[in-house]
């Protein structure tokens, strides 16, 4: 009788101690600058079960929304480089180094990279009653008349707007940009006709395109999306034309060789899964993944080219 005491009473012992260590297993934050629902948050939530699963950890997504992704990557830039805060970053990361002509946070020193994560092609929308079905007849129309078409923007700074002032630049055309709070208002805008056209992401564009409510003109991406074939490339007209969105998962300056190097091989593993590539496909997105010192070096790349943009087209957020 004792002995089943005690040897109850030592099981009973050995749960709560499993059951503690579990409770003490650090959360790892993957903050996200962005409100849920959008591309970013559904990347960042895919992500994060993936690396629960892969590593045994516990990933919680926390959204900080606001300033073009900065007040998320202020947070991670100030965090103890303990593997436990990521920034699940996307191209206004890059976009905001020259837009911000005082950012509180230097985008690349700051940080230490870990893996390129999705690319996210958008598709050139157009009412209806835009005389126009593909690039070259927008351009020949823009150009015979200055100034009457216009594009609707989900914000001042991010890859739609200059997305299009590129296409503005190289085509050489008139068109008058409309900036909005979001894509859901200039999106409405363009269905009811207020607005000639936009840039929308794969699966944004993809209920319209299917009620015919607007009509493609190009991909931004410079190769044909598998979903959308038979949607040529803005390049095919504007060579070199090239401005998918992308994410990507960053840590404080400083995070440790050997976390930095499991979570990229994790992203890699995650990223090559065919049911998670199908599953980001059906939103719009190409899965990535690979080595922090490729995405070190395509963050650069970013950082130069679109400074470049921001530079020859004025725009600023003060």
């Amino acid at each position: 009788m004792q002995r089943r005491t005690f040897m109850g009473m030592f099981g009973a012992c050995a749960l709560a101690a499993s059951g503690m260590a579990k409770a003490q297993t650090p959360t790892t934050r993957v903050i996200v600058g962005a409100t849920p629902g959008g591309g970013t948050d559904t990347v960042a939530r895919v992500l994060a079960a993936e690396l629960g699963r892969v590593l045994g950890e516990t990933f919680v997504v926390e959204n900080r929304p606001g300033a073009g992704g900065n007040i998320a990557a202020q947070e991670i830039a100030r965090s103890a480089p303990d593997g436990r805060s990521l920034l699940m970053c996307y191209t206004s990361h890059a976009i905001n180094a020259t837009l911000y002509p005082n950012l509180p946070f230097d985008p690349i020193k700051d940080f230490t990279p870990v893996s390129h994560v999705a690319d996210a092609p958008s598709i050139l929308l157009a009412h209806p009653s835009v005389a126009a079905n593909n690039i070259p007849e927008l351009i020949a129309l823009a150009k015979a008349e200055p100034g009457k078409l216009s594009m609707a923007l989900p914000g001042i700074g991010s890859a739609g707007h200059l997305g299009a002032e590129v296409i503005k630049m190289q085509a050489g055309i008139d068109v008058l940009l409309v900036p909005y709070k979001g894509t859901a208002p200039a999106m409405t805008d363009v269905l009811g006709g207020q607005v000639s056209m936009m840039f929308a992401g794969a699966a944004l564009a993809k209920g319209q395109l299917k009620s015919k409510a607007l009509k493609p003109l190009g991909i931004s991406s410079a190769q044909r999306m598998s979903e959308y074939p038979d949607i040529p490339p803005i390049a095919d007209t504007l060579p070199g034309y090239d401005f998918s969105a992308w994410y990507g998962l960053l840590g404080p300056a400083g995070l440790d060789a050997a976390r930095t190097e499991q979570l990229s091989k994790a992203v890699a593993q995650i990223m090559n899964d065919a049911a998670i590539k199908r599953r980001l496909l059906d939103e719009g997105l190409v899965a990535q993944g690979g080595t922090p010192g490729e995405f070190q070096g395509f963050l650069q790349t970013e950082i130069d080219r679109w400074g470049k943009v921001v530079k020859a087209s004025g725009a600023s957020a003060g």
